[in-house]
């Protein structure tokens, strides 16, 4: 059975832990110096940073739950400007991250389903979003979703950048 809910501070570990892994498994490999990948694991998902960002009022976290097991998660980040992006209204989907195992299950889309219901009921009328320019499947992801390319940015991972298409979709 899928469940997805609202992250609380009560769910602070489970969130650190999946957002290590599933970066990890998602953009590790593209990284050559592993300790690079360490070092920004441990400034993005350590207990304190993941507290943190649960107490931000602009920020919320949603974890996916297959037969009461976390296996995915999405952050949403409420008012997040980009260049690219006219809306004033809009909110970036920051992260939608499933574990690689339970890939093969397309939770993600309920995922991303959820999370578009939920900006909508925000009232907000735009999402964006951007994805390392080698990661193919998640491209094609994006693009069946009717996300548009409207540019690029630099993701920087121990001060070095990785090129990134920005999406966008009108919600």
């Amino acid at each position: 059975m899928i469940k997805i809910r609202i992250v609380t501070k009560a769910d602070t570990e489970v969130l650190a832990l999946l957002g290590r892994l599933t970066w990890s498994e998602s953009h590790g490999h593209y990284i050559e110096d592993k300790n690079d990948v360490l070092k920004y694991l441990n400034e993005n998902f350590s207990i304190s940073i993941t507290k943190q960002n649960i107490s931000n009022p602009k920020q919320f976290f949603y974890i996916i739950y297959v037969d009461d097991l976390p296996v995915g998660y999405a952050k949403l980040v409420v008012n997040a400007s980009n260049k690219n992006i006219t809306s004033q209204n809009s909110c970036q989907l920051e992260r939608i991250f499933i574990l690689n195992d339970f890939i093969p299950l397309k939770i993600g889309q309920q995922l991303l389903d959820f999370v578009e219901e939920q900006a909508k009921k925000m009232q907000l009328d735009t999402m964006w979003l951007n994805v390392y320019v080698k990661n193919n499947r998640a491209i094609r992801f994006y693009e069946r979703n009717e996300f548009k390319n409207v540019g690029e940015l630099n993701f920087m991972v121990n001060g070095q950048g990785y090129q990134n298409i920005v999406f966008s979709k009108k919600i």
